[in-house]
């Protein structure tokens, strides 16, 4: 070869060389579904893996095997509707003006510039539904599908508004069941309410991973709140009775929405939290769950009435058999789930923190909150939980000890005019908070309640009449 053609050679072979490949950059994970079952009135001592006896959940307490269990978790307030507007919402109930539990006669409702977890997963591109017990308004304006859900099938309030419930008062009228917004019948037979409910979460689950999309499912069921009704299939099945029975289907139904996610191959990726709305209604005796070594029960801010049971599972994300003893609130579920799912938060204050730490990482290395408060009635700051002390605020409240137990669907009376004073709890070492212990312990008393004072200015406490500067109204329909 002549040397002049060499750099010709040289350039030609330059121009063919490789270039250096990029790196691709690793797919980011798939967003997780977020399933949410919701049990109405069930005790913190109502499960198996919690000392529930004269019936079984083995499906609830192998979620508890498989995933993390909590035993200090906490609703915002112990009755159903303010219950239910802080889990949606991530916000005390009386931040956004929901009190009590709204009745078939209310102009109350959710208000339309609230967030709600759904509309937060719909942000992402999310399927969205719930199915069972809505409870944060009955007209149009407030139905879930106004407030970011695609699908609803259940009722707008609780299954004893009705007058075919002994304590109901007969100017509520027939008790609805709505499908979207449309009603489909009235006094339904309750004792389908758990299967069908079921039913329906399930094949939303089989529906959406068929089509590889992701979900938010609110599987809200009525049970076991009063009046207490069964499928025949389980109905007289348990030692314990109607109530038992109850659980029983209750807990068969999260079995086959665990099912439904496995089968359709998602369960990996599926975050799943089974929890309670508030504690049991002791008025009812028999058919009454069990707040077990707790005080109290529904309708008060001891431990018996906003101390729930709680299980969390995601495969391959929490550890399984894991256990977390610090307090965390349903309003920590609003901006965990955000964090996990990529969500941005809404624009207006909101109180939870988010425990995805808890969740994922070295759970007793992170503490979300300085403390928790306990509002009820029309905005009574009654206590305050930091750590292990738990401070109670003077104020009434209702008790059935010493009364007359209630019994197959009839009350009790309790007795309303019970009265604490400002008193200190040790829960560490006295969950019954049976033991007083403000006088051993005045510096705890003063910073607790240095921290309530603080929350009144902020959120308002009719016990002292502070009036807060940072609430907002709910929804409101003239007639």
């Amino acid at each position: 070869m002549s040397a002049r053609f060499v750099p010709l050679v040289v350039l030609a072979v330059a121009c063919v060389a490789p270039r250096p490949t990029r790196t691709r950059e690793p797919a980011p994970p798939p967003l997780p579904n977020v399933v949410i079952v919701l049990v109405d009135d069930m005790g913190w001592g109502d499960v198996g893996y919690q000392g529930a006896t004269g019936y079984a959940t083995p499906n609830i307490d192998r979620l508890a095997k498989q995933g993390r269990r909590f035993t200090d978790f906490y609703v915002a307030q112990p009755v159903c509707s303010a219950s239910r507007a802080a889990l949606l919402t991530g916000c005390y109930a009386n931040r956004i003006g929901i009190h009590g539990a709204l009745g078939p006669g209310s102009e109350l409702g959710i208000a339309a510039g609230e967030v709600t977890l759904a509309e937060l997963c719909k942000s992402r591109g999310y399927a969205t539904a719930i199915f069972g017990k809505w409870h944060l308004g009955h007209r149009p304006e407030f139905l879930p599908t106004r407030h970011g859900f695609d699908e609803f099938y259940g009722i707008p309030y609780s299954n004893d508004m009705w007058p075919g419930h002994p304590e109901s008062p007969k100017a509520w009228g027939d008790l609805p069941t709505l499908e979207g917004e449309k009603v489909v019948g009235y006094n339904t037979d309750q004792r389908r309410f758990t299967g069908d409910f079921t039913r329906r979460a399930v094949s939303f689950i089989e529906r959406n991973a068929a089509e590889g999309r992701t979900f938010f499912l609110y599987l809200a069921h009525a049970m076991p709140h009063v009046p207490l009704h069964a499928s025949e299939r389980f109905a007289g099945q348990t030692e314990r009775g109607p109530y038992g029975d109850v659980i029983e289907e209750l807990d068969a139904s999260v079995g086959a929405v665990v099912r439904a996610l496995e089968e359709s191959g998602v369960a990996d990726n599926t975050l799943l939290v089974v929890t309670s709305d508030n504690g049991p209604w002791l008025s009812y005796g028999n058919h009454a769950g069990s707040a077990g070594p707790l005080r109290e029960g529904k309708g008060t801010t001891f431990e018996g009435g906003v101390r729930v049971p709680c299980v969390v599972s995601w495969p391959g994300h929490i550890e399984p058999d894991s256990v977390t003893t610090q307090p965390v609130m349903t309003i920590d579920l609003f901006p965990t789930i955000a964090e996990l799912i990529g969500a941005k938060l809404p624009p207006h204050p909101i109180d939870g923190k988010s425990i995805a730490p808890l969740l994922l990482g070295e759970p007793h290395r992170f503490e979300p909150h300085e403390a928790y408060y306990f509002w009820y009635h029309r905005g009574d700051l009654q206590a305050v939980r930091s750590g292990r002390w738990k401070l109670h605020f003077p104020h009434y409240y209702r008790s059935m000890e010493g009364r007359k137990q209630g019994r197959d669907g009839i009350p009790g009376s309790y007795d309303y005019g019970r009265e604490t004073g400002l008193e200190l709890y040790d829960l560490a070492i006295d969950a019954a908070e049976s033991n007083d212990v403000s006088a051993q312990f005045p510096d705890v008393v003063a910073r607790l309640a240095a921290l309530a004072f603080a929350k009144r200015a902020e959120l308002g406490d009719t016990l002292t009449k502070v009036p807060g500067v940072s609430v907002r109204a709910a929804g409101w329909v003239d007639g």
